[in-house]
């Protein structure tokens, strides 16, 4: 099936059976994004959420100058959306783009809400991922305030592990809030301390 990843994730965090999810799949469809193919514009109102099925999606804004910056990667099992824009029914300030040829699962309005009535418990546990999905970006946001850049690099690592082979430097630096060419001296000086270890 073409989207067990999608269906084994959700079972294990909102401890349902696999097979339950098909109650609510007038909900959600599988799509095939194309690589650059945009799936969320700035302007549009979203009432979807994306699992990224197969492949590498990114959310993205970008400023009065043209600058893009990186707000998110999901890479296989993850989950991205404009959760402000679904809420809050408000025209999104973001893109949402395949960085490489994809496979997501996309969820509309009702799906939840539809599992809940079956399985109570979900609405609960549904709540608890919104409320670490505000905390990760709160996070987020204080390191790239508060943490040197080298901080924000390791980080990074350890969130995306082997996402530097999939995607272009500039995009990392982009997320990193820093230039490319600061992540390049970055990543030499990291390299010279483990060398020199």
């Amino acid at each position: 099936m073409e989207y067990q990843n999608f269906r084994n994730h959700l079972s294990k965090i909102l401890g349902v059976p696999v097979e339950s999810l098909e109650f609510c799949s007038p909900y959600y469809e599988v799509k095939h994004a194309k690589k650059n193919e945009i799936i969320l514009r700035e302007g549009e109102i979203s009432d979807s959420t994306f699992f990224v099925e197969k492949g590498l999606l990114r959310m993205y804004s970008i400023d009065k100058a043209g600058k893009e910056h990186v707000i998110q990667f999901a890479p296989e099992n993850w989950i991205i959306s404009d959760t402000t824009s679904q809420l809050l029914n408000e025209k999104s300030r973001f893109y949402i783009e395949a960085i490489e040829e994809s496979i997501i699962v996309v969820t509309r309005e009702g799906f939840f809400e539809n599992l809940s009535k079956v399985y109570p418990a979900v609405a609960e546990k549904n709540q608890k991922l919104m409320f670490n999905h505000i905390k990760n970006l709160q996070n987020r946001v204080n390191a790239l305030i508060s943490t040197t850049a080298e901080e924000r690099y390791l980080e990074f690592l350890k969130k995306y592990p082997n996402l530097m082979l999939r995607v272009p430097q500039w995009m990392v630096a982009s997320y990193l809030g820093i230039t490319p060419e600061s992540l390049s001296r970055v990543r030499k000086e990291l390299a010279k301390k483990k060398f020199e270890i």
